[in-house]
């Protein structure tokens, strides 16, 4: 630990050492950030590009602010001990801990985390309490960055939900704000804020006062106000926030386009890119079935599937039934048992058929759900949340039996073991977790949300509640991953609380996130799908976004097929109905997209069509999945969905422009075009689909 006196700190290598009084640069080479630590305060004094000398801050920022036993803190409170240490990733990343203590009684040790990383214009940034006293104290109003923008919020637009909407003036973010951004339109320059906070909790603001940004947490006068308490010797870290900024630029989407995927993609660590091999085409038997499965069924399903060439067969709610079976029902949560009705010989014979058919067998579970008929239930119900009148409640839906437990006790360990033994016993490779534990996606009463209890061991009150619960869940699927490292883990938007919420706090804990439930038949689901992915991606990582249910055997499955590509495909529907020439042709999609992936890895990459929006009824839309690394190619998708004109041009510009590439038409692969890099991003080719609702996909290919 270095004590702050007359002298600068090199943070990364790439920076240069001289003589200035009290101050932490971080600096590397392509952006840089100066911490004043003079007069007892931590502020940031400058916030800059390099190249153009291009400054976006204002001096003296209040750096980050927190209640603290109600009393209010920033880096302008006074401040004693003012440290540094150097701090590093496994992935490269460089960066220094800064640490300081209130003055009075030294009871409360702040610290601040930064990170640098490589080639990117970004500050990753975190903050860190320690209780250092004698007593237990209350943290809330967590803003763990707090700086004052150097422009005019009259001449900007702040891009909000996803970065996807503009929004004119001041602006208070809420669960659907992973990543806002600040665009500057008189001088082409912005900033994008990211927010790693976990669902409900997250909150960025953009000029309250006309000119201050703050990115952290629920604060107390919102509904899910974030509260941690910690007892002497404890300590909390917040989530992480990064700021990228970008200039030269009249465009503010550019900035979701490039450097944000890129951090996103190479280190913030998603789990969907720790993943050796992707899943590329999964079914799920939820609709149209519902409950009403079984073995026989479940084995026609997966040969049909399998013929199709999907590689996950998922089996929906409806297998399982409690320890002491309900009369008159069959659809029960909790205690995990198999239904030996409909299952006469467990799972485990019919998960072995569907691994012998070259596919990866899953479930549906309940994260947090029980019956009252369970045994979990009537053993444990000091587990289940409570209601502000002290009465266990169900916090998914209005009305029901069924009862939401906490994780904020020892269901934890039940739920977790659960898990595990599905995975031991039956070889379950992919789970999908369903249901409210938070809050619910629809029910509307604010004070339905959380849990009351005063007793349970891991949260104090309500408001403690919502991180804790969400944090053990976030916990819970770290762990599950080091005992059954191949599961994959889909944590639906029901669980994260919020209409197709999914955001970069369950990303980098959970593989994917069931976004929605599209049932309706013909061109709407197509469409709605593309608006979906559109809506979360190139911010979120494509292939996380799991969007059900366009059905296989649907009269436009093939559009459907084609826009599933842009995120994760995923279908449900009855396979069996298909004809043998349209399970060859799904097979031939699905073999060809998993040839695509080999060949450029464009899973992991989404990118926008210049001059192609939001997918609408009456235009084109299309994305781009390249490899912006290795400039290999990848795909692309290309839709009319009700436009006028029967012919769009498609520029490419993320690719290298000193290269050839070859424009080829779906599985089939008919050359449409040879085009240098250069060509594709100023002439591109050309896309005619006479009809006024199709889709087409392409690949694009470096020629040889």
């Amino acid at each position: 630990m270095k004590k702050i006196k007359n002298f600068i700190v090199c943070i990364l290598s790439l920076s240069c050492v001289y003589a200035q009084d009290k101050k932490v640069v971080l600096d590397n080479g392509i952006v840089r950030r100066e911490i004043d630590c003079s007069e007892n305060h931590v502020s940031s004094s400058s916030f800059l590009l390099i190249a153009n000398k291009t400054q976006f801050i204002r001096t003296k920022a209040a750096e980050f602010a927190v209640l603290i036993d109600n009393v209010p803190y920033s880096g302008l409170s006074e401040w004693a001990n003012i440290q540094h240490r150097d701090t590093s990733t496994f992935k490269g990343g460089k960066g220094v801990i800064i640490s300081f203590e209130k003055p009075s009684d030294k009871s409360v040790t702040i610290e601040l985390i930064y990170m640098l990383y490589p080639d990117l214009p970004l500050v990753h940034k975190a903050l860190r309490i320690v209780n250092s006293g004698k007593k237990d104290i209350k943290v809330e109003s967590v803003d763990v960055e707090s700086f004052q923008i150097g422009w005019n919020q009259i001449e900007s637009w702040v891009m909000r939900q996803y970065a996807r909407y503009k929004w004119l003036g001041p602006y208070t973010g809420n669960w659907d704000d992973p990543l806002v951004v600040v665009h500057d339109l008189d001088n082409a320059k912005g900033i994008a804020i990211g927010n790693e906070a976990l669902g409900v909790v997250k909150r960025t603001s953009v000029f309250l006062d006309g000119k201050s940004i703050t990115a952290g947490l629920t604060h107390p006068d919102q509904n899910y106000g974030f509260r941690k308490w910690l007892r002497p010797g404890e300590q909390w870290t917040s989530p992480w926030i990064f700021t990228a900024l970008y200039d030269q630029c009249p465009d503010g989407s550019k900035v979701i386009n490039t450097t944000v995927p890129d951090f996103v993609r190479k280190y913030m660590g998603t789990r969907i890119e720790q993943l050796p091999k992707k899943p590329m085409f999964v079914y799920n038997t939820w609709f149209p079935f519902y409950h009403n499965i079984n073995e026989t069924m479940i084995r026609e399903l997966a040969k049909a599937a399998a013929e199709c060439g999907v590689e996950e067969f998922v089996i929906d709610d409806g297998w399982q039934i409690n320890v002491d079976l309900y009369e008159g029902k069959e659809q029960l949560h909790g205690d995990w048992d198999i239904n030996k009705k409909k299952f006469p010989n467990g799972l485990r014979p019919v998960f072995d058929y569907i691994k012998s058919l070259g596919m990866k067998p899953g479930l549906w579970v309940t994260l947090a759900t029980a019956d009252p008929s369970s045994k979990v239930y009537k053993e444990h119900p000091e587990w289940f949340v409570k209601d502000k009148q002290g009465n266990l409640a169900n916090l998914h839906t209005e009305h029901g039996l069924n009862r939401t437990a906490c994780m904020g006790t020892d269901w934890y360990d039940f739920i977790k073991q659960t898990l595990l033994r599905l995975v031991n016993e039956h070889g379950l490779a992919y789970v999908k977790l369903d249901l409210a534990i938070v809050t619910s996606a629809y029910v509307y009463d604010d004070e339905r949300t959380g849990c009351y209890a005063t007793n349970h061991p891991y949260h104090r009150d309500r408001e403690e509640s919502y991180e804790v619960i969400y944090r053990r869940c976030m916990q819970l699927f770290d762990e599950l991953h080091v005992e059954a490292p191949d599961l994959f883990i889909d944590c639906t938007f029901e669980t994260a609380g919020k209409m197709q919420l999914m955001d970069y706090g369950i990303a980098k804990h959970a593989e994917g996130n069931w976004l929605s439930n599209i049932q309706q038949p013909g061109l709407i689901g197509p469409l709605r799908v593309r608006n979906l992915s559109w809506g979360r991606t190139p911010v979120l990582p494509a292939t996380s976004l799991v969007i059900g249910n366009l059905c296989m055997n649907d009269e436009y499955h093939e559009l459907g097929f084609k826009s599933l590509t842009g995120s994760l495909p995923i279908m449900l529907g009855d396979p069996r109905k298909l004809t043998p020439a349209e399970r060859k042709r799904y097979k031939s999609w699905s073999d060809w997209i998993k040839t695509l992936e080999k060949r450029h890895g464009f899973m992991s990459y989404r990118q926008d069509i210049p001059g192609f929006g939001e997918p609408v009824e009456g235009a084109w839309d299309g994305f781009c999945r390249l490899n912006t690394e290795t400039s290999s190619g990848g795909l692309v998708g290309v839709f009319r969905h009700g436009a006028v004109e029967e012919l769009r041009i498609v520029t490419i510009p993320w690719l290298n422009p000193d290269k050839t590439y070859e424009v080829k038409q779906g599985f089939e692969g008919k050359t449409i075009a040879i085009l240098s890099g250069k060509d594709l991003t100023q002439k591109g080719f050309s896309v005619k689909l006479i009809k006024k609702y199709d889709g087409e996909l392409f690949e694009i290919i470096e020629k040889k």
